[in-house]
């Protein structure tokens, strides 16, 4: 057993929190900066399918989560840019600058839902679920990296989901989105590592206004709340991991990665011997999980040594 660890906190260091104004973003935003973090709540104020509010209402969210925040004696402001364009996250990262001088942890969790069968998908309802998930934590993450090289320090969390990790009937729009962020995290850890910026991702599960019609009636204990831990320490200098995906949610953290097989090797491979030892090549005992691509690729190489 170890004693008492000392609380994790966040003195000086500067929060963005995309999609801030409620749900998963709004519990991030109030914890990172219970903690000491000087935060900037994102939040256009769309509805769940990605409409806009009308009027002042747009801005609603974000700053009642900000008053929230200064109510309790922590620092933050608002910010009502998209993340759907590169404008707007420049704008973004932007106010974080002018309204605190650095930015050093991302939390790319703005979402919308579009969901329709496949047979039924359109090339809008894909672009836009796109344009907000995948390409919003591009748009935000992209002006704010160099800032992250140049002082050597930078954490990011990604917002996943198993719907893009396993599948869901209708979500092919959002399931594509949020397996490209599981790429983008990968890619972005790799290239981090050495500027001290670690990326990872959660796959979360909670009752929110996104995911309220996709799971019902649920207990109390799959809030919110139970997800922001897990961010609050991929967040801090202390985190250990890159590069990785964790499962969340009613208080259960579990990893989810992407393994390979010891397979079946044979220099003149045929369909038939394919179909012939499919057994092995699925086969899960002796799998390896790889750290990059050049780790992957190696596994082919040496399958042959």
């Amino acid at each position: 057993m170890t004693g008492p660890a000392t609380e994790i906190g966040f003195d000086t260091k500067v929060a963005i929190v995309t999609g801030g104004g409620g749900g998963l973003g709004r519990s991030h935003a109030l914890e990172l900066a219970r903690r000491g973090a000087r935060v900037l709540v994102n939040d256009l104020g769309s509805s769940v399918d990605g409409a806009e509010a009308g009027g002042g209402a747009a801005h609603t969210a974000a700053q009642r989560v900000v008053d929230e925040i200064g109510a309790a004696g922590g620092e933050a402001v608002a910010n009502y840019d998209t993340v759907a364009t590169a404008a707007g996250g420049r704008a973004i990262v932007a106010a974080a600058l002018d309204a605190f001088g650095r930015v050093d942890i991302i939390v790319n969790n703005a979402g919308i839902l579009r969901d329709t069968s496949f047979k039924n998908l359109t090339p809008e309802l894909l672009d836009t679920v796109l344009d907000v998930h995948l390409r919003g934590a591009f748009h935000v993450t992209q002006p704010a990296w160099q800032v992250m090289r140049d002082q050597g320090y930078g954490r990011i969390v990604n917002t996943s989901s198993g719907a893009g990790l396993f599948g869901n009937f209708g979500q092919a729009n959002y399931g594509a989105a949020k397996m490209g962020l599981v790429g983008l995290t990968r890619v972005l850890a790799v290239e981090g590592a050495r500027d001290n910026i670690k990326v990872n991702a959660i796959a979360p599960i909670a009752r929110t206004r996104m995911t309220e019609t996709v799971l019902g009636p649920l207990p109390g204990r799959l809030g919110p709340e139970l997800v922001t831990p897990v961010v609050v320490y991929l967040a801090h200098a202390d985190c250990a991991a890159t590069g990785e995906i964790f499962s969340v949610g009613g208080g259960r953290v579990a990893r989810v990665f992407i393994g390979v097989t010891k397979g079946y090797a044979d220099p003149a491979l045929t369909a038939e011997s394919v179909r012939d030892n499919l057994d092995r090549v699925r086969d899960e005992d002796g799998y390896v999980v790889p750290a990059n691509l050049t780790e992957e690729m190696m596994l082919a190489f040496n399958a042959f040594a």
